[in-house]
């Protein structure tokens, strides 16, 4: 059907009844809208029908139907993959077996669909489906502009598995970024709750010590150029939205290009960080795999980043950017 979107539970959003994380993500769906797609079996759990008061589980996904558009503007088709965005996809996978997909995500690529999403990963997936009888599965999401390794589950139950592994923090996450400015101090630990606020441009993450949620960073510096910019080394110990981006800002070193959080200040005058995308990657990542032992993935920094690091001369081979401990 046209104009169905699919959105994935994150980590966060697991126990919340599901008309509560409808009013949460999809503010602008009204009561007695939900209640007709739920009576009509419109609003799906992972394939299956959901009531008003069924508690949702992180990796879990909502099937969204159609939000009634105008009769005079015409729903948008389903997404079509073409045979290069096929290819690129393919070329980008980092570990292939027969319950696991790990991706090095562009930056740019949206991972879910959204009132202003034409394209994104979720409605690639068929592309990476392989030898395999389903359609892998997203266990985690990236934010758009954000590169780098991306999990996906090859079943429902690796996927199932791997997704438990998140929400119980048994998987571990390093993020490189290029920030301007240099922290103070080097190292150390961000504990900022943070609130998500919908709006008409799009959700924003706010910091909010009375209603945020729990949200810790640990970061430390690799490298810097001076006191403009510098290299930091991330391992976020909580999955909030927008995390990262928002810690480093209240930090007074917001990632580069990163317009949203950091305002003016997150652009630099001269050559530095000139491609103007954000300068934030997922580097690598360490999960229980689904069969046992740790699988763990690196992904090499994209384009602009390489670039970026060549210009300030940086080493993407320093030691100390690995995983603390």
């Amino acid at each position: 059907m046209s104009g169905v979107d699919h959105l994935l539970v994150e980590t966060d959003e697991a126990g919340l009844r599901l008309d509560r994380w409808f009013k949460r993500r999809l503010p602008e769906v009204g009561h007695g809208q939900l209640q007709k797609w739920l009576r009509t079996g419109q609003v799906r759990l992972d394939g299956a029908r959901a009531q008003a008061g069924t508690r949702v589980e992180a990796g879990q996904t909502v099937r969204i139907p159609p939000k009634g558009k105008p009769a005079e503007k015409k729903a948008k088709p389903p997404q079509t993959v073409t045979a290069a965005e096929a290819s690129d996809l393919r070329d980008r996978v980092l570990h292939r077996d027969s319950l696991v997909l790990v991706i090095d995500k562009p930056p740019g690529l949206a991972v879910q669909g959204g009132s202003r999403i034409g394209r994104h990963l979720d409605g690639m997936l068929d592309a990476l489906r392989f030898d395999a009888e389903e359609r892998p599965r997203l266990v985690h999401r990236l934010d758009k502009d954000t590169s780098g390794v991306l999990v996906l589950g090859r079943s429902a139950s690796a996927a199932a598995r791997i997704t438990e592994s998140f929400r119980s923090k048994t998987a571990r996450k390093l993020y490189w970024a290029l920030v301007v400015g240099e922290p103070r101090p080097e190292s150390g630990v961000i504990d900022l709750p943070l609130a998500k606020l919908p709006g008409k441009r799009g959700e924003r993450v706010t910091a909010d010590d009375d209603f945020g949620k729990a949200a810790v960073t640990s970061y430390r510096t690799v490298d810097h150029a001076g006191r403009r910019v510098a290299w930091l080394a991330l391992e976020p110990l909580t999955g909030r939205t927008h995390q990262l981006r928002v810690h480093l800002a209240a930090l007074g070193t917001p990632v580069l290009n990163d317009g949203k959080y950091g305002g003016k200040d997150a652009f630099l005058e001269g050559e530095g960080g000139k491609s103007g995308r954000m300068h934030l990657h997922a580097r690598a990542i360490q999960v229980p795999h689904p069969d046992g032992g740790i699988l763990e993935v690196t992904a090499p920094l994209p384009d602009h980043m390489h670039e970026s690091w060549k210009f300030f001369g940086f080493d993407p081979g320093n030691p100390d950017a690995g995983f603390s401990g």
